[in-house]
């Protein structure tokens, strides 16, 4: 016997699940805003933009400037071969020295000791003489073993008349006191200043000879020249800073 199927209003139904309608779906949350970092980028760009434009006029307002390479004792002047130069920032409240008036400079002394690495500026240097008051400028050659290996400019030394009897000493009381110093063993001068240096250390054949100017009260000046002359002086490091 055959069973006669069912059907009803359930026939032709789909076993799945049955989905939503286009109408029942959920609503997708809005995107939240933070305007708290969008102003921060804003101020950011233009915080980067402001930098930018700040360098690019510090830039376009520097100047050329000289600055010394090696130290220039007091007396003596910039040249090419112990200047270079730098670039800084543009103030009219400093005398710099531009680089293009370098040529001019030379014809100027130092005041006191510019030391190496120092940016210059006018006020540093005269045209007149430079001794301090009461000062002389005295020149001495000596022979190897005269000076110390060491010696240069802006060291003090102690100068010694090394000579025999009256080498050192000439007429006058001048040579006397060369010739007392000599017999004691006290120097001539305590405590010179070393301004210059010269020597052959670039000669094919060196000879062991040394030229130093020396910076001395005026009234030891004759007694040094003296003994500089007849050949016997001989120089000593001595603890100091220079006069």
């Amino acid at each position: 016997m055959k069973i006669q199927e069912r059907t009803g209003a359930g026939a032709g139904r789909s076993t799945g699940p049955a989905q939503p309608s286009a109408g029942d779906r959920l609503p997708t949350p809005p995107r939240e805003r933070k305007p708290a970092l969008a102003a921060l980028a804003v101020l950011l760009i233009l915080l980067g933009a402001l930098g930018a434009t700040t360098l690019v006029l510090q830039a376009g307002d520097r100047i050329e400037v000289v600055k010394v390479t090696a130290d220039i004792q007091a007396g003596e002047s910039v040249g090419t071969g112990n200047t270079t130069s730098v670039l800084v920032a543009a103030d009219d409240s400093i005398n710099y020295v531009k680089w293009s008036q370098l040529d001019s400079l030379k014809s100027y002394k130092a005041k006191s000791t510019i030391y190496k690495g120092t940016v210059v500026i006018g006020d540093m240097f005269t045209q007149g003489s430079s001794l301090p008051a009461g000062k002389a400028s005295v020149g001495v050659a000596l022979k190897q073993g005269q000076y110390p290996a060491d010696i240069k400019p802006g060291d003090v030394v102690a100068v010694y008349n090394v000579g025999t009897g009256n080498s050192g000493s000439g007429s006058g009381s001048g040579g006397s006191d060369s010739s007392s110093s000599s017999s004691s063993g006290a120097p001539i001068v305590p405590d010179a200043k070393v301004n210059t240096r010269s020597d052959d250390s670039d000669s094919t054949i060196s000879t062991g000879n040394l030229s130093l100017t020396l910076l001395v009260d005026e009234s030891d000046a004759a007694a040094v020249a003296r003994a500089a002359a007849a050949g016997a002086v001989a120089i000593v490091h001595v603890p100091g800073t220079g006069n």
